[in-house]
């Protein structure tokens, strides 16, 4: 029989080998200023094998920056290491997309270097910000004006413009987890009354027109949207199944006629009756990923394919341990443990140094 996880599929431009998707993953290596560097170009070159890259999410302006070390596709120093590591995955025979992502609320202004940060609606992440000194109390975000949501989408439109001239394959949006496109669905961070809020279809509308903008502006084939529907992360409160159906299925129609590359879902039910909904009236290709508490296994991966419920599994932590992952699986093989210790510190440690089969 046939194993699924090691069959081609197409997602929009893109042709995988196999349906494994790296999924994106936050490792701080590109220092102060978010240049991508030598040792992030050899991380991913190393994943290479994988059905798709995505990286880990990446500024497409300062004022979106989450944390330091978080690299960024702004200035044409960012875009130059981008497109070394572009090459370098391209020269092992990969494919690469971008996550282009603005943090919003999840971040402070000693982060970002702007005076301030922005948000859906003047509200405070539930947590502590990160800031080079350690951590202190979440700031108050500032509103965008209805004048300045026009220029924050045009900013991850030329953010994903770079993503492409740095020689990416594709861009994924990050639409999920508790970040700026995630807080405009979300009624925990989106309290406004105009037409970019106040009801569940409103809350949609930001999410709507990044999507379009960015697919108008590089391809639908070769755009993206990462999207954690119900995911109760960093304060989004979408416990209120009808309105969060509401907000999803109205973004899915208005989506489908784009024909996006594919949508990227992180739910820990695949199955459940909103994400298969969302696959259908979108129409795209649909990559899963089951979430942060439970590392995603093979058994999880074979299930999700084999039960039709998505065409392609991310998998996170098994990746960042095994560079050969496609090859583990492939051949039965045990699997090294993740170094969680390592995952945010820098440097080549628990970065590029797991073992490899013979």
């Amino acid at each position: 029989m046939t194993d699924k996880l090691f069959t081609p599929v197409r997602l929009g431009a893109l042709d995988l080998p196999n349906r494994l998707v790296m999924a994106p993953l936050t490792r701080l290596r590109a220092g102060d200023r978010g240049v991508p560097n030598d040792l992030m170009a050899e991380y991913y070159r190393q994943r290479a094998a994988m059905g798709l890259i995505v990286t880990e999410g990446t500024w497409p302006v300062l004022a979106g920056r989450t944390w330091l070390g978080q690299p960024g596709i702004e200035t044409p120093e960012q875009v130059r290491g981008w497109a070394r590591i572009a090459d370098a995955v391209h020269a092992a025979g990969g494919r690469i997309a971008m996550q282009v992502m603005h943090g919003g609320r999840v971040s402070h202004p000693d982060v970002t270097g702007t005076g301030r940060i922005v948000s859906a609606s003047a509200t405070a992440a539930p947590g502590p910000a990160r800031i080079p000194t350690g951590k202190t109390a979440a700031p108050t975000a500032h509103e965008l004006t209805a004048a300045e949501i026009p220029m924050v989408i045009d900013q991850f439109v030329a953010g994903a413009r770079r993503a492409l001239d740095a020689g990416m394959d594709a861009v994924e949006l990050h639409g999920a987890n508790g970040y700026l496109i995630h807080q405009f669905c979300s009624p925990a961070a989106n309290l406004r009354t105009d037409d970019w809020g106040g009801t569940p279809a409103k809350r949609a509308r930001f999410a709507i027109e990044v999507t379009r903008a960015v697919a108008e502006a590089v391809g639908a084939e070769r755009t993206g949207i990462r999207i954690s529907p119900e995911h109760l992360v960093q304060g989004m409160d979408e416990t209120d199944q009808q309105a969060t159906r509401e907000t999803y299925i109205t973004w899915a129609q208005a989506i489908a006629p784009l024909g996006l590359a594919f949508i990227d879902i992180l739910h820990q039910a695949p199955d459940s009756s909103l994400v298969q909904e969302i696959r259908r009236l979108s129409g795209a290709p649909l990559i899963v990923n089951t979430g942060f508490a439970v590392p995603t296994t093979r058994a999880e991966a074979r299930r999700i394919l084999d039960g039709n419920l998505a065409d392609a599994v991310g998998v996170g932590r098994a990746v960042i341990a095994n560079p050969d992952l496609v090859a583990r699986w492939r051949a039965d093989r045990p699997e090294n443990p993740a170094d969680q210790g390592t995952f945010y510190t820098g440097g080549a440690s628990g970065y590029i140094d797991y073992p490899v089969l013979d």
